[in-house]
């Protein structure tokens, strides 16, 4: 992923609403979410909503699917972990950085 590609994603995510909207469809996974189901989850208006999406969705975080009269949206799972790949390329030096070990769930 190059820098001007990882700035605008992380651009697109730094903003509550299109944050919270992302994590829900990554929750949802495969499955998606229709607008209207993102909407009344989020308390977000439609014109809010479609507002948003569009941001994550030029940033490539975002996909979409006709379902005959709905419009399908799903987390861009290669796209957010291209992100994470480029966010941890070179970690610590390639030494372990973890120095306690990672709970089996975390709170998010």
């Amino acid at each position: 992923m190059h820098e001007s590609a990882v700035v605008k994603t992380l651009a697109a995510l730094a903003q509550e609403t299109r944050l919270r909207l992302f994590r829900l469809l990554v929750v949802a996974g495969k499955e998606g979410l229709t607008p209207g189901n993102m909407a009344e989850t989020l308390n977000v208006t439609p014109t809010a909503l479609s507002f948003h999406l569009k941001e994550l969705s030029h940033a490539g975080l975002v996909s979409t699917e006709r379902d005959g009269r709905n419009i399908i949206y799903r987390a861009e799972f290669a796209v957010m972990d291209a992100l994470l790949g480029f966010l941890t390329a070179e970690c610590c030096q390639g030494q372990s950085c973890l120095t306690t070990p990672v709970p089996d769930r975390l709170d998010c």
